[in-house]
């Protein structure tokens, strides 16, 4: 025991202080995506050709954006790219609280907004969550996961993961939601009490990810619950679905 205690000291602290201070993540990080339209060449198709999930879009003057709720930040399109026009920069915050939002045009994201006043006045100081994973790998699991951990201390802010559903203020979701899943799913947010909040996290649970358009999944999880919050990624880093959550809860505001 004197060893454990002897270790903690030596350690020190070792919580973040986000929000309170800027996080800067490692250089391998792959953030949000931007694109610079002067170097992209309107009959160019090669990024779009290569996309796995079609997460590239050009409109009829050949301008691009990019879908985040369907990119996996695998930069088949920045390597695709013959003039550099896509780059992956170290923003994690990414977080939106409607899936138009993510469709990424003119570089510009709004990012998530606080739940309304009155949901607000309930989940702001305590929120309970039941995380459901609807077919996910396990990446996106682990990830929410890591929040409880020192490092983040996701308890601090007021924010739990529970057992049951009838103890839950409201559902994570992770997964393209397998039609063996898409039950379990609904039964689970029949259980929780109301005013109920969902948040999907992680491109399977915005649109199907890898496995969208397969006949045993159904491309995430709008259509069957409304959603309140959307994280993007592949899986995302648990400082994106951090940041995402002190934003519904009014934590940060910028």
């Amino acid at each position: 025991m004197l060893k454990i205690i002897l270790e903690r000291f030596r350690q020190k602290h070792r919580t973040s202080k986000f929000p309170a201070q800027s996080v800067t993540l490692p250089t391998p990080y792959r953030g949000r995506p931007f694109i610079n339209h002067d170097f992209c060449y309107k009959g160019c198709h090669k990024c779009q050709e290569v996309c796995p999930t079609q997460a590239l879009i050009k409109n009829e003057d050949g301008k691009l954006s990019i879908d985040l709720s369907r990119c996996l930040f695998c930069l088949e399109c920045k390597n695709a790219c013959l003039k550099n026009a896509i780059q992956f920069s170290q923003d994690y915050q990414m977080s939106t609280r409607t899936k138009k939002d993510l469709v990424l045009s003119n570089n510009e994201l709004i990012l998530a907004q606080k739940l309304e006043k009155e949901i607000l006045s309930l989940f702001g100081r305590s929120l309970k969550l039941r995380q459901v994973s609807a077919g996910g790998c396990n990446a996106c699991e682990a990830d929410c996961n890591v929040l409880g951990t020192p490092a983040y201390d996701l308890g601090r802010f007021g924010i739990q993961f529970v057992a049951s559903p009838r103890h839950a203020d409201g559902l994570l979701i992770t997964g393209p939601v397998s039609d063996n899943m898409k039950e379990a799913l609904l039964k689970t947010y029949e259980a929780l009490p109301t005013p109920r909040i969902v948040i999907a996290v992680g491109a399977c649970a915005l649109s199907g990810g890898i496995f969208r358009d397969h006949e045993e999944v159904h491309n995430g999880v709008e259509g069957i619950l409304p959603v309140d919050l959307f994280i993007p990624g592949c899986p995302p880093h648990p400082m994106t679905i951090l940041d995402g959550l002190l934003r519904l809860i009014g934590k940060i505001k910028t």
